[in-house]
């Protein structure tokens, strides 16, 4: 699998996942109209212009299809989503609360792409910048993405409110990756 940063020409992308009903359900929940959707593609791309922290297009390697979207991205605690306007994606604090995500095109759903790719993300998040703990949460109800951050080796811790709801939280250390790493 490939990553790279999210582009203007992924706008097909973006439309099967945030028009697909199974997609979005534990997402936004409803399917966006095509004005929300430019709305979301803006933002994406707002978010993807930086070395550290953005959204990246998961590619097979072999097909050169796209399977969907990973981000390591703040998490929007007790807001609908984070305060871009009040957030440097250049400069990262090693006690930002920085959370690891994706959204896959059903197609690829049950391939290991998603735990593929947090890993990935999590491995960059601790080698290329100065994060000490990165973050992840999840509907209540989605036990899949939960399962997939486990394996991704986020460990559970609790609730957050985060997306103005109560939200499982997963969380990994700098630390605790390293000795899992060694192991």
């Amino acid at each position: 699998m490939i990553l790279r940063p999210y582009q203007a020409d992924d706008y097909e992308l973006s439309r099967e996942q945030m028009t697909d009903p199974d997609v979005v359900k534990y997402i936004t929940g409803e399917v966006l109209s095509e004005d929300k959707l430019a709305e979301r593609i803006s933002k994406s791309l707002d978010r993807s212009i930086c070395g550290n922290l953005g959204i990246w297009v998961l590619i097979d390697r072999e097909t050169q299809e796209k399977l969907g979207t990973a981000v390591l991205l703040p998490t929007p605690e007790n807001e609908i989503e984070a305060q871009w306007s009040d957030i440097d994606l250049t400069t990262i604090s090693p006690q930002a609360k920085i959370e690891v995500g994706y959204i896959l095109t059903k197609p690829a759903w049950g391939k290991g792409y998603a735990t593929e790719s947090c890993t990935r993300l999590i491995e960059f998040g601790f080698e290329e910048t100065p994060l000490e703990v990165i973050w992840a949460v999840t509907d209540p109800e989605n036990t899949a993405s939960q399962h997939v951050l486990r394996k991704s080796g986020l460990q559970d811790d609790g609730q957050i409110v985060a997306y103005k709801e109560i939200l499982p939280l997963f969380k990994v250390t700098k630390y605790n990756w390293l000795i899992a790493k060694q192991s």
